[in-house]
């Protein structure tokens, strides 16, 4: 078990950790949106999908790949477009459509199991901030002469998707909740259309202007 930090260090770990989960994100924005036009369901694929972009992250961390993508100003230029032409890709299509948002239940494929756990994925795999996060973040857990650095990275990186999960999953049911009330008020839900493509377009302008330090 050579891969498990101290108890104190867990703890620090384990404060930080809650309270960005409790910080909203662009992936907390999609899982909610997820909740109300779909079904708690969709949304909580959207989560699987979310933590697995977290758990690319981690992996890149732990074996330095990150590193050398944040030191290469071209590398970062294309990943932090992508990311910001990304959520302003969803931000049009809650305005033209309102998809996400809607809250008509309509039985889906199998197919959309995998096309939320894809978008979930995406969304954080393409946002540089969360890569600029973890390559800030978990390392002050860790001590560069430890033998055991790689695996102490990647513990840390899954312990943070199971302490963010919880916060996630209780956002998903408060909102799943507001469904039958929005399917009676459709001017409302429409305005959570615009909100929603809004809150996306402002983390994609952040996105776009964030900077590798």
């Amino acid at each position: 078990m050579d891969f498990l930090p101290s108890a104190a260090t867990l703890l620090a770990f384990s404060a930080a950790g809650l309270l960005l989960a409790l910080t909203p994100g662009p992936d907390m924005t999609l899982s909610i949106s997820r909740a109300l036009g779909q079904g708690r369901r969709p949304a909580l694929y959207v989560v699987i999908g979310t933590s697995l972009g977290v758990v690319c992250h981690t992996l890149l961390v732990a074996f330095g790949i990150s590193a050398l993508i944040t030191a290469s100003p071209t590398a970062f230029f294309i990943l932090k477009t992508g990311g910001a032409a990304y959520l302003l890709w969803l931000a049009i299509q809650a305005i033209r459509f309102g998809s996400s948002l809607s809250v008509e239940k309509v039985d889906r494929a199998e197919s959309s199991v995998l096309a939320n756990i894809s978008v979930g994925f995406w969304v954080n795999l393409l946002n540089p901030k969360v890569i600029i996060f973890f390559m800030t973040f978990l390392p002050q857990f860790v001590t560069a002469n430890d033998p055991h650095v790689t695996g102490k990275l990647i513990f840390l990186g899954l312990y943070f998707i199971a302490t963010c999960m919880p916060v996630n999953i209780a956002a998903i049911l408060a909102a799943d909740k507001l469904a039958g009330w929005l399917q009676a008020n459709p001017k409302v839900l429409r305005g959570i259309d615009y909100t929603f493509a809004g809150v996306f377009s402002v983390f994609a302008a952040k996105i776009f202007l964030t900077q590798a330090r």
